[in-house]
C-alpha cells in the first residue's frame, strides 16, 4: 500500500474528504458503532458536491461538529491492491478546530473520543498514521 501526497489534482479526483479535528487542544477521533478502532473523520464526497462541503458535512455527521473553523492541507491518495482494483484514489485532507458539537450524533458513530494522544489502535492503520505524519510535517499539529 502507498500514501501519496500533492499540492493539488483535478477536482474530479477527489472522491473523498477526511479532516483531522482538534477541540481545545485535544485531537477528536470517532469509534464507528460496528468496529472496536478509532478513526479521523471522514468520508465519501456525494455526487456535484464540492469537496470543502463533503468534508463539512462529514464532519458534522461523525463528530456533531456545529461551530468550526476548516483549512485544507493537501491531497492524498491510496494505492493498494485491494482497493479501486488497485488505482490511485484520491482524497482531499483537511484540518477543523471544532469549537462546538451538538449534543447527539446522527449517523454510523457511535460515539467521538477526545485524547491528547493518537489511537493505538486504527481502523485504517496503513493510511491515517500517515495522514497524521503529513499534517504534522506541514505545520498544522
Amino acid at each position: 500500500m502507498a500514501v501519496n501526497f500533492y499540492e493539488e489534482v483535478d477536482d474530479a479526483l477527489l472522491k473523498f474528504a477526511v479532516i483531522i479535528a482538534k477541540t481545545e487542544g485535544k485531537h477528536v477521533f470517532c469509534k464507528h458503532r460496528l468496529r472496536d478502532t478509532l478513526e479521523i473523520p471522514g468520508g465519501h464526497r456525494e455526487p456535484g458536491e464540492v469537496i470543502l462541503d463533503t468534508a463539512r458535512r462529514e464532519l458534522y455527521e461523525e463528530t456533531g461538529a456545529i461551530a468550526f473553523d476548516i483549512f485544507p492541507i493537501c491531497v492524498y491518495s491510496v494505492i493498494a491492491k485491494d482497493n479501486f482494483d488497485g488505482q490511485e484514489s484520491f482524497g482531499m485532507l483537511y484540518f477543523a478546530e471544532i469549537r462546538e458539537f451538538e449534543q447527539d450524533l446522527h449517523s454510523e458513530i457511535e460515539k467521538i473520543v477526545i485524547m491528547d494522544d493518537m489511537p493505538t489502535d486504527w481502523t485504517y492503520p496503513d493510511i491515517q498514521p500517515k495522514l497524521m505524519e503529513e499534517a504534522v510535517r506541514r505545520g498544522f499539529l
